[in-house]
């Protein structure tokens, strides 16, 4: 099956820059997209939702400008992440402004809705919806999503605990639209390794925690360098749904890595503030930070586009590997 015109533009790298809560914002998506990889960001980032507005119209201009100054260059298109579950009172608010601006890519998480398909379809866009097994990919597609990004073992934040042979693989036996993967990925053969099992991209969110363009303190950005893999912890504690997070930002919050308690998923919640763990001051994303379990491959903080190249260049060498 083609590709969407949204997805099937020329880019430097076959990678959708993963949405970061607090982290991706319009400097950051910006610099992915004029580095030729789809920029995303979630739209709760934008506080207060009046904001929104203002980002959309800022991200799209800066596109344009750019792509008018170089012409030679391939610039992505950019994502809207929306949380489609209940608790996301600002869902309507949000989605009023991805129709009004007409949001190339909305990818949509945590419940799938007819309604929402509907609308970013209303001015031909399309819509990835993230999942973590075949049953929610089947029930996705089912309410109207085009493609789908599947979210293996290994991923940065809420992650699923699949292999992403097995996962790519059960979905590819029965849809052939747009698939993303999404894994520990943050190398260039980890990008080519995503292609090979069935996906269209990798779908890469950690590495380019360690940015300069990324909003996260520079704490955070040092601890992306310095930890690897065994440094990943996997808990449902701070939001209610299982994820992946840095064990040194669970240290530096007073708590325990290695004996957390189980949180009740129906408490979860992603609205207007980060939810409170419960367990104590610290809050997800601000003070307990996701990370993918690709880290290791990360040596410096550099300006995206560094990043983009770097990657691009193992992606090369790689694929040169295998056909030699």
């Amino acid at each position: 099956m083609a590709l969407p015109a949204a997805l099937a533009r020329p880019l430097a790298l076959p990678v959708i820059a993963s949405p970061m809560f607090i982290v991706s914002g319009p400097a950051l998506v910006t610099a992915q997209c004029q580095a030729g990889v789809i920029g995303a960001f979630p739209a709760l980032n934008a506080r207060p939702q009046s904001l929104l507005d203002d980002w959309l119209h800022e991200i799209a201009e800066s596109n344009r400008a750019f792509a008018a100054a170089h012409p030679d260059r391939p610039v992505a298109p950019f994502a809207v992440n929306q949380i489609v579950h209940r608790s996301n009172d600002r869902l309507e608010a949000d989605m009023e402004l991805v129709v009004k601006h007409e949001v190339p890519v909305v990818i949509t998480s945590l419940g799938a809705r007819t309604d929402i398909n509907d609308a970013v379809h209303s001015y031909g866009g399309v819509v990835l919806h993230d999942v973590i097994n075949d049953k929610f990919a089947r029930k996705a597609i089912e309410k109207g999503a085009d493609g789908l990004i599947a979210v293996a073992a290994g991923a940065g934040g809420h992650a699923g605990t699949q292999s992403p042979f097995a996962l790519v693989r059960e979905i590819r036996q029965w849809f052939d639209g747009p698939l993303a993967l999404s894994g520990a990925i943050a190398h260039g053969s980890s990008v080519l390794a995503a292609l090979a099992a069935g996906a269209d991209f990798a779908y890469v969110g950690s590495a380019f925690l360690a940015t300069d363009e990324a909003n996260a303190v520079d704490a955070y950005k040092n601890m992306i360098v310095d930890s690897s893999a065994e440094d990943v912890v996997y808990s449902n504690l701070f939001t209610g749904v299982h994820g992946n997070y840095l064990r040194g930002s669970i240290e530096a919050s007073g708590l325990d890595p290695d004996n957390l308690a189980t949180s009740d998923p129906s408490k979860m919640s992603f609205g207007s503030d980060e939810k409170e763990s419960g367990a104590s001051e610290a809050k997800p994303w601000r003070d307990i930070w996701g990370s993918g379990q690709g880290i290791g491959a990360v040596e410096a903080v550099v300006p995206v586009a560094d990043l983009v190249t770097r990657l691009k260049g193992e992606f090369d060498e790689a694929r040169a590997r295998l056909l030699s």
